[in-house]
This record gives C-alpha cells, sequence and structure tokens, in this order.
C-alpha cells in the first residue's frame, strides 16, 4: 500500500500490534530474505501462546533456507496452474476471485484514503494487502492513526469473517513448513485481536 502521510504517534502496545500485523504481511507477499529468516530466528519464546508460537516459528526459521522457503511458497501460493491455497477475501467468502468483498475493501480504502501501490498487481483483498493495510490503519500511515473502533470495523468487515480460516488452512497444508508455524503464529494473533475487539465500545 502507498502511504500519504508520516507515521502517527501510537502508544507502545498499539505499535507492537502493528509490527505483528507488519510481519505477517511481509511473509504472505513474498518469500522472506535470508535477513529475516535470521531475524525471525532469533525471536525467543515466552510461556504465552503468542510466545510459544513465536518460539516455533523462530525453530522453524532456523531449520529453513531461502530457497527452500521459496519453493515452499511457490507451491503454497503459485504454483504452476495455482498454489495449493488461495489467500484473497473473495475466494473464501464467495469461492470466486474479485468479487463483492474485494468491491467493499476498495470503497473502504478510497474513504480511508488507502492507496493501492505503483506495480502491485494482486487484487487488494490479497491476505498480505489486508494485515499490510491493518498495519498502516494502527500507526497512522496513510493518514492518521485511527481509533479502535475504527480499526474494529474494518477488522471485522474485511478480515474476521475469513483471514482466521486462511490461517487455519496454512498451518495444514501439505506443502507448509515453514509456513505451518506462520500459520499458527497468525491465527493466535488474530484470536487475541478478535476477543480485545469485541471488548471496544
Amino acid at each position: 500500500m502507498q502511504a500519504k502521510s508520516a507515521i502517527g504517534a501510537v502508544a507502545d502496545e498499539d505499535f507492537l500490534r502493528a509490527r505483528f500485523y507488519g510481519l505477517m504481511a511481509a511473509l504472505l507477499a513474498a518469500p522472506p530474505p535470508e535477513e529475516l529468516l535470521k531475524r525471525i530466528a532469533a525471536l525467543k519464546p515466552d510461556p504465552t501462546p503468542l510466545g510459544s508460537a513465536l518460539g516455533e516459528l523462530a525453530l522453524a526459521a532456523m531449520a529453513s533456507d531461502p530457497d527452500g522457503v521459496a519453493d515452499e511458497f511457490q507451491a503454497l501460493f503459485i504454483g504452476v496452474t495455482g498454489g495449493e491455497l488461495v489467500p484473497y477475501a473473495s475466494w473464501y467468502l464467495t469461492g470466486f476471485l474479485q468479487e463483492k468483498p474485494l468491491a467493499a475493501l476498495r470503497d473502504d480504502m478510497a474513504r480511508l484514503g488507502v492507496e493501492r501501490s505503483p506495480g502491485v498487481s494482486e487484487p487488494e483483498d490479497h491476505a498480505a494487502s489486508l494485515f499490510e493495510i491493518m498495519q498502516g490503519l494502527i500507526t497512522g500511515l496513510f493518514e492518521r492513526p485511527l481509533s479502535l473502533v475504527e480499526q474494529r470495523d474494518f477488522y471485522a468487515a474485511h478480515m474476521e469473517r475469513w483471514m482466521p480460516r486462511f490461517l487455519a488452512d496454512l498451518e495444514k497444508a501439505e506443502s507448509a513448513r515453514f509456513y505451518r508455524a506462520v500459520g499458527r503464529v497468525g491465527h493466535i494473533f488474530l484470536d487475541i485481536e478478535t476477543q480485545a475487539f469485541a471488548m471496544v465500545d
């Protein structure tokens, strides 16, 4: 997504949330380069479910190399005739690509001042794009940091109904090794987000 303004001041906990969204966006947009794999491998676990999942992701990164993860990414999301998974909201919600969920997302993007990045060919309802948009809405990358109510409304409209299912599918995908751990981290993180948003008035 294309930035329109500088990142606004956000609370520490929201900045941490934004970093999780950004990590998921990066890992779902393209195979991670060696430097990112090294940074992920250095993550330390903690006793929480999310911390434990991050520890599993770190171990998966240690056991992976960029070429192997690139092959895995190809098999999962691209393939010769299509990948094992189809990471689009329209697909999960309607069974077809570029349907009403994409149109609704584009309407909200225009309203919120979110512009598609030049040269990007993927429809905006790709999983990576939605994680990236949420990161920007939290930090104010596009216009201003959104309130929790506004974040909740965007999340409920464009992620909550399908993204957990996609991440669950990623966890059990036949081609997934490193990405199984990615799916686990994303799934637990979104469980936390869903529960937190449910308490927002």
